[in-house]
């Protein structure tokens, strides 16, 4: 079954921009549950700084896991973003 692990890190200046910014975890953490509700988010992982996000997705291509993190409010705050295609095993 195959799977895209994204793996984000927030840059140090966009984490100030969301603590000063209340609306935006809200409207963020909106597409992430529409997403569960679709089915095609598998899993959510935040670290313990807030730092970084783990998504893992199912049911979509790469191409399209990329335009969905595109739209995120988090999104210009990123300073990295990985994607591995994978294919689970159990």
């Amino acid at each position: 079954m195959y799977r895209i692990i994204v793996s984000i890190a927030l840059s140090d200046s966009g984490i100030d921009t969301i603590k000063s910014t209340p609306e935006l975890p809200k409207k963020e953490m909106e597409y992430v549950n529409l997403w569960k509700t679709e089915g095609i988010l598998e899993s959510f992982y935040i670290s313990v700084t807030k730092k970084e996000a783990v998504l893992i997705f199912k049911d979509i291509d790469e191409a399209k896991c990329k335009e969905m993190i595109e739209i995120l409010p988090y999104f210009p705050y990123m300073s990295k973003i990985e994607y591995l295609g994978v294919d689970k095993q159990f």
